[in-house]
């Protein structure tokens, strides 16, 4: 294998986001006294909380303001009399606890991390995704976590891949691959930063974005073997 350094984006690549996201947003609603959740509402949270997201990474947004807007925007559409910044807190405590692990994410992780240094690139919460990697045991198997919070820029801007190749022990852009769900953040993110890539689309998505993945798996049981495979080409 000729990459030597595997940069991994945390939620639904390593941790199954999805699922983490709807128990802690149900958490977080039963604590604010809802016992039964309107119809709809978490598809609507998802909705606001997707866009304020893309809004961030484009730098029209900060994060403290989406941490409580997304709760803000959800309750007002949907007649909610809720706190949303009493929402936001509990959530992101909850978050942090409520981590599911995607098939293979462990033996992946240590597997690579015997061949070279695996680090994490994440736009997320720092603390919240520091408290998430911890529970999920896979800090075993990191050098380094790199967020958006402490770079101060976002996925998929060059500015945070410069601040996150420093962090590893050792950098050449032939030996650098990004392992990511996200087309707009983390494989963008490579093409702009000169290193390959490697999509995990386990949902077999199309591909209308100006986003080149190197190479696609649909598991992460696939990524070794691509790897390889991109060696021998």
């Amino acid at each position: 294998m000729k990459h030597r350094l595997f940069l991994f984006d945390l939620d639904d690549t390593l941790l199954d986001f999805k699922a983490s996201e709807q128990l802690s947003f149900d958490h977080t609603m039963r604590e604010l006294g809802l016992r039964e959740l309107p119809a709809g509402l978490f598809a609507s949270y998802q909705a606001i909380n997707l866009a304020l997201w893309k809004a961030f990474e484009l730098g029209t947004v900060s994060k403290d303001f989406l941490k409580v807007e997304r709760f803000r925007q959800t309750f007002a559409a949907n007649g909610l009399d809720l706190d949303p910044e009493a929402a936001s807190h509990l959530y992101l405590e909850s978050l942090s606890h409520n981590v599911v692990l995607v098939d293979g994410a462990q033996q992946l992780c240590e597997t690579l991390a015997g061949i070279g240094e695996v680090g994490i690139i994440t736009n997320g919460v720092e603390h919240i995704q520091q408290r998430r990697i911890a529970a999920s045991k896979l800090h075993l198997h990191l050098s380094f976590v790199a967020t958006s919070d402490a770079c101060g820029h976002a996925k998929p801007d060059s500015r945070f891949f410069d601040y996150t190749v420093k962090m590893a022990r050792a950098f050449s852009h032939a030996e650098t691959v990004i392992v990511g769900d996200r087309l707009d953040a983390d494989i963008l993110g490579a093409n702009r930063f000169g290193i390959e890539s490697c999509w995990f689309n386990p949902g077999a998505l199309q591909n209308d974005t100006q986003a080149r993945p190197t190479v696609e798996v649909g598991t992460l049981h696939e990524v070794i073997p691509a790897l390889r495979g991109l060696a021998a080409a």
